[in-house]
């Protein structure tokens, strides 16, 4: 599926101002020591992450076999649950990919292909939100943004 960057952020921008598009989704269900491995796949290796305030953390895995990025929002204390997001997106292909709901652990594994790519990612829990801009892009640096409503 194609999105084009604005329509994707505007879905990002709806779907975290309205706390989630996916009312009826079911809670992920994992145990406390959830790691993006278990989640995104073993041949997935962590190449950054991000904290979403002291709630957890997302994190951005590539797996070298299929080139694919995976994205995962993992709760540091799972409980009740609450509004999370992972979501992806390469601006080079106009590709992503998204996952918003409420969970009780994680929100993700959210897919795409980036192999050579700049990749732009994020998520939140609750009502803190986490954006990492122009990502993996070697010597360029990246941007970050982190935001509580």
């Amino acid at each position: 599926m194609r999105y084009s960057r604005s329509a994707l952020t505007a879905m990002a921008v709806a779907a975290l101002t309205i706390g989630g598009t996916t009312a009826l989704a079911s809670p992920a269900s994992a145990a406390p020591n959830t790691t993006p491995q278990k989640v995104c796949g073993s041949s997935y290796k962590t190449v950054n992450s991000a904290a979403v305030g002291s709630r957890g953390t997302v994190y951005l895995t590539y797996n070298a076999t299929n080139g694919k990025n995976c994205v995962v929002t993992i709760r540091s204390n799972p409980g009740a649950t609450m509004d999370m997001s992972a979501w992806i997106y390469v601006p080079d292909t106009d590709q992503g990919a998204q996952d918003y709901g409420r969970y009780t652990s994680y929100a993700g594994p959210t897919y795409v292909y980036g192999k050579g790519h700049c990749v732009d990612w994020g998520g939140n829990i609750d009502n803190v939100y986490v954006q990492v801009t122009g990502s993996n892009c070697a010597s360029l640096k990246e941007h970050r943004v982190t935001t509580t409503r």
